[in-house]
C-alpha cells in the first residue's frame, strides 16, 4: 500500500513540474511573429570575413499570388497587428532642431526653405503612441505629420503648381491673425511611362536587428516593393553587421524567385558596420547608373552604428560625395528602444532623397505600394520655396515646422546649395501663422519656387502671387484639406510643446479634423490616434 502511495505521490510531483516547466517556458520565450503571417521565414546568415552571406537555411519563396501588392506578385504575409518589439531599454537617438519664432517683415520679409516630402516623424510617433507614450518631442516634425497625408490639389500643367488658402488662425483669438497654408502638387506620371529604377537595398543585419519589428518586417516591406516594381527595374542587395555581404547582384526586378530567395537568406547577428556597407551599395549603385534609367539606395536601419566610422558626422560627410554620382537615397527607419532617428533622417536630406519609418506591413504597403511611382520617379530636385511678405502689409509671419530645412535667403538662387527632391505626383504642404497690419487684400505676397530638372545643374524658377481672394473667414469656410492639414498642424504642435499652442488642445483638433476626415482611411486613423495621445496627456 505505501508503495502505491509513494508511487502516486511521485507522478503528481511530475506532473507538477511539467506544468510548471511549460508555464515558465510561455511566460519568457521572446515573442515570435505568427508562421502562418510570415512571407517566407528568414533563417539565420553567417557573415564571413570573405564578405560573402552564407545561410545557414533556405526556404523557398511561395509563388502564390498575392491581391495588392503587385499585379503579378508573389505572396506577402496577410495583414496583421503591428509587430511587438523586444522588451529593450529606450536609448533612442532625436534632434531638436526647436521651434520657429515669430519673424518681423521689416527685419527680414524673406522665408525660405528646401522642400521637405518625408513622413517619417508621424509614423515613428505614431508607434509611440500605440506603444503606450507620448512621443519625444524631439522626434516630432511638423511637416512630416502634415504632409503624410494627401491633399487634392490639382493636377498641373507644368512640372508643378502652388496653391495658397488662408483662415483665422487657431492659435490667436486676435483680430488680422490668420493661419495660411502653401501647397506645391508634383506633375503626375503613369506608371508605365517611369523611367527604369536601379535598386540597391543595403539592410542592416546586425544584432539589433533581430526583434519582429525590424529585420522581419524590412524583408517583408522589400517584398512589397519587389512585388510593385516594373519589369525593367532592377534589384540589388548589400547587407553590412560586422562584415559588409554583397548578397544579390544587379537582378532583373521580373526574377522575383532569386530575390526573394535572397530576402529570405538574411538572419542578424553581430556589429553594425554602417560605413563599409555604405560604400558597397554605392559602388553597385554608381555602376548601375551608368546603365541609364535611375539608381537609389534604400537602407533600411534601426540607425546604429558602432563599427568603422560610427561617427553620425563622418557617415553624412560620406554621402555627400556619392550624391554628386546622381544616386538618391531612401532611408526606412525600423523598430525602438535603440531607434537612432536623427542618423535616417539626416541621412535622407544629405542623399537627396527620403525618409519614412515602417511601423506595420499596412505602412510597407503604403510606402511601397501606393506611393512606390512618386519615390522613384523624380522629377525635380533642389526645390527651394521662398516666400516674400509685402511688409506694408504683412506685419509678422512664423512658418509652422521645415526648421531643419532652413535655407539662408540669400541662397534661394544659389544653385549650389542643396535642397528637397519632388516625386511625381507628390506634393508638399507648409503653413504659416501671419499677423496682418490690416484686413487681407491684394498683393500681400508672392511664393517663388526655384528648381532643377533631375540631370540639370542649373535651376529655372516659378513666381505665384497671393492675396484677399484666398482667405477665408473662419476656418470650417475653408476647403477640407485645408481644415484637415491644420488640425494635423496643431496636433504635432501640442505634441511638441510649441509655445504658440496656449488657445488650443486635442478637443479642437478632433472639432477639426472629424468633419473633415471624408471617409479617408488614413484620417480616420489620425482621428484615433488624436484619442489615444488625449488619453495620455
Amino acid at each position: 500500500m505505501k508503495r502505491l502511495t509513494y508511487v502516486a505521490i511521485a507522478a503528481l510531483l511530475i506532473a507538477g513540474c511539467d506544468k510548471k516547466e511549460s508555464h515558465v517556458a510561455a511566460d519568457y520565450a521572446p515573442q515570435a511573429m505568427d508562421e502562418e503571417a510570415e512571407v517566407a521565414a528568414s533563417p539565420a546568415v553567417e557573415m564571413k570575413k570573405e564578405s560573402r552571406s552564407r545561410p545557414k537555411a533556405k526556404r523557398k519563396p511561395s509563388l502564390e499570388l498575392m491581391r495588392g501588392d503587385g499585379a503579378s506578385g508573389m505572396a506577402i504575409a496577410e495583414e496583421e497587428p503591428p509587430p511587438m518589439p523586444d522588451p529593450v531599454a529606450n536609448n533612442e537617438k532625436y534632434e531638436d532642431a526647436g521651434v520657429n519664432d515669430w519673424t518681423d517683415t521689416d527685419k527680414d520679409n524673406l522665408s525660405t526653405f528646401a522642400i521637405d516630402v518625408d513622413t517619417g516623424a508621424y509614423t515613428n510617433s505614431r508607434r509611440q503612441i500605440n506603444q503606450g507614450s507620448l512621443p519625444a518631442p524631439a522626434s516630432v516634425r511638423v511637416e512630416e505629420f502634415v504632409n503624410y497625408f494627401k491633399y487634392d490639389y490639382p493636377d498641373p500643367e507644368k512640372t508643378f503648381a502652388v496653391y495658397f488658402e488662408a483662415a483665422p488662425s487657431p492659435f490667436a483669438t486676435g483680430q488680422n491673425r490668420y493661419l495660411a497654408r502653401v501647397g506645391v502638387q508634383g506633375k503626375r506620371i503613369e506608371a508605365k511611362k517611369r523611367q527604369p529604377a536601379h535598386l540597391t537595398f543595403l539592410v542592416d543585419v546586425s544584432g539589433s536587428m533581430s526583434s519582429p519589428d525590424k529585420l522581419p518586417l524590412a524583408v517583408k516591406a522589400l517584398k512589397v516593393l519587389v512585388n510593385n516594381l516594373q519589369p525593367n527595374d532592377t534589384v540589388s542587395l548589400v547587407t553590412y553587421a560586422g562584415n559588409t555581404a554583397k548578397v544579390l547582384d544587379p537582378t532583373k526586378a521580373t526574377n522575383r524567385g532569386a530575390i526573394f530567395e535572397a530576402l529570405d537568406s538574411l538572419g542578424a547577428g553581430g556589429g553594425t558596420g554602417m560605413e563599409d556597407g555604405m560604400k558597397t551599395a554605392y559602388d553597385l549603385a554608381i555602376r548601375q547608373k551608368k546603365s541609364g534609367g535611375t539608381s537609389r539606395v534604400i537602407v533600411l536601419s534601426d540607425g546604429d552604428a558602432n563599427i568603422g566610422r560610427a561617427d553620425h558626422n563622418s557617415i553624412l560627410q560620406q554621402i555627400e560625395a556619392y550624391v554628386k554620382e546622381g544616386v538618391t537615397m531612401t532611408t526606412i527607419g525600423l523598430g525602438s528602444g535603440n531607434y537612432n532617428e536623427k542618423m535616417m533622417e539626416q541621412l535622407a536630406n544629405k542623399g537627396n532623397g527620403n525618409y519614412f519609418y515602417i511601423d506595420s506591413l499596412a505602412e510597407a504597403r503604403k510606402v511601397f505600394g501606393e506611393q512606390v511611382d512618386g519615390t522613384l520617379q523624380v522629377i525635380a530636385k533642389d526645390v527651394k520655396l521662398q516666400v516674400e511678405f509685402d511688409p506694408k502689409k504683412v506685419k509678422r509671419y512664423r512658418l509652422i515646422g521645415y526648421e531643419n530645412r532652413d535655407i539662408a535667403d540669400r541662397d534661394f538662387r544659389n544653385d549650389a546649395v542643396d535642397a528637397g527632391e519632388l516625386g511625381a505626383g507628390h506634393t508638399v504642404t507648409a503653413l504659416y501663422e501671419l499677423e496682418l497690419k490690416g484686413a487681407p487684400e491684394e498683393g500681400l505676397g508672392v511664393v517663388r519656387v526655384r528648381h532643377k530638372k533631375p540631370d540639370a545643374i542649373k535651376a529655372v524658377e516659378d513666381a505665384f502671387p497671393f492675396g484677399a481672394a484666398n482667405f477665408k473667414k473662419k476656418v470650417n469656410d475653408g476647403s477640407a484639406d485645408f481644415q484637415f492639414a491644420a488640425s494635423v498642424a496643431t496636433f504635432a504642435e501640442i505634441l511638441r510643446g510649441s509655445p504658440h499652442t496656449k488657445s488650443v488642445n486635442f478637443d479642437w483638433v478632433l472639432e477639426i479634423a472629424q468633419p473633415a476626415a471624408q471617409n479617408r482611411e488614413d484620417r480616420l486613423a489620425f482621428i484615433e490616434l488624436v484619442k489615444k495621445a488625449k488619453a495620455l496627456k
